[in-house]
């Protein structure tokens, strides 16, 4: 059986020129751009230079080669960092529609929150957003669909730019699964009403991706890693999605927010009925000393939440418990965690034995509804 698929998540590995392209010309040689020194190419911003890890670019190879050492353009895929290569890639698995985040930028766009000079940041955060929506998107119409990042240390900013995006197609915004550990204010507080306000005026989903609170659990920093990602790292991601999903349940925000989309991405699914169940004795067990007063999170889970899946058996086995019609399946290319080449495969051995209606929901359906991105308008080709 040949399905077709929609990726809630994949990667773009953004060219050398995003920024040099788009920023004012007094921010040209500081904004993120390209060197090469010896036989490697480096990013170099502000006063920091960085190299493109080589676990960020594997579609292709074999995991017998994978290495996190830095690695050139040149070593990568065409795929990786050209949309017409990538349409083409994705399309040879049956792929025809995408959701991509960014790689420089960080998942959430965290890295511009570091820039000291935040004029600049407030720039690299615009051109990051053109370049997707007028370069990635637009050079294969239909098959990418269109996610920003915003100014987060200034969410009336953050506002403003996703409207302005909104505006020009805009589908999706990736925001951090968990604020405090980057510095900022919490749920909890209202410091983030105009980005809440804002998305839900636009209908624009929230796409919270593992690691975009800084990191992954590290409970032994001694553990194989680079850079702190490691098989123990990777093995633990799940745990930023439930403590992110149970937290911003319990927060003011989905009863003054009622009507917010947010997707979790990488996080996998099976944790999903077991956060619900906790979530929901506590919180009834604490609500009167705590002051909850608002709807149960298992609500929350089930009408504001979407869950990404890759390779689950597990999780597709409670799937009726998470919701069928809050699943959704994700390639994650050209991540390690991707089936590319073999997305067919992986697809037929984890829900095969399924429904064909619960195969197409989670398939593609259920990402079609969520991102208002009807798939039959994709491509089913690219011109040579």
């Amino acid at each position: 059986m040949a399905y077709d698929l929609f990726s809630a998540d994949d990667h773009v590995i953004e060219h050398g020129r995003v920024w040099t392209d788009r920023v004012s010309a007094k921010f040209r040689d500081v904004a993120p751009h390209v060197i090469e020194e010896g036989d490697r190419e480096y990013w170099v911003y502000e006063d920091t230079r960085s190299a493109q890890m080589g676990l960020n670019a594997v579609a292709g190879k074999s995991s017998d080669v994978y290495t996190p050492d830095p690695i050139r353009f040149s070593d990568m895929l065409p795929g990786c960092y050209d949309p017409v290569a990538r349409a083409k890639d994705m399309l040879d698995n049956g792929i025809r529609a995408s959701v991509c985040f960014p790689t420089l930028p960080k998942f959430g766009g965290t890295l511009f929150l570091k820039f000291k000079d935040k004029e600049l940041a407030d720039e690299c955060v615009r051109a990051y957003n053109d370049f997707i929506i007028d370069e990635w998107c637009a050079a294969v119409p239909g098959m990418f669909v269109p996610m920003i990042i915003g100014q987060l240390w200034d969410p009336p900013a953050m506002a403003k730019e996703i409207h302005r995006c909104a505006e020009k197609g805009a589908r999706a915004i990736s925001f951090p699964e968990n604020t405090v550990p980057l510095g900022l204010p919490s749920f909890f507080t209202d410091h983030w009403d105009p980005f809440w306000q804002a998305v839900t005026e636009t209908d624009m989903v929230v796409c919270m991706h593992i690691g975009t609170s800084g990191g992954l659990p590290s409970p032994s920093p001694d553990a194989p890693n680079f850079d702190g990602l490691g098989p123990v790292t990777i093995a633990l991601s799940s745990v930023n999605s439930f403590v992110s999903a149970v937290n911003l349940s319990m927060s003011p925000v989905p009863n003054k927010f009622p009507n917010i989309k947010v997707c979790y991405s990488e996080g996998g699914i099976g944790w999903v009925p077991a956060a619900v169940e906790r979530a929901d004795r506590q919180y009834l067990r604490h609500r009167k000393w705590s002051g909850l007063d608002q709807r149960l999170p298992s609500d929350v889970f089930r009408t504001n939440y979407w869950f990404c899946m890759i390779e689950e058996p597990v999780g597709i086995k409670y799937r009726y418990d998470i919701g069928v019609d809050r699943i959704l399946w994700e390639c994650d290319y050209p991540h390690v965690d991707s089936p590319w080449p073999h997305s067919q495969k992986g697809v037929e051995e984890i829900i095969g034995p399924l429904p064909a209606e619960e195969r197409e929901l989670i398939t593609y359906k259920n990402a079609e509804k969520l991102f208002k991105w009807e798939m039959a308008k994709a491509p089913t080709a690219v011109p040579a």
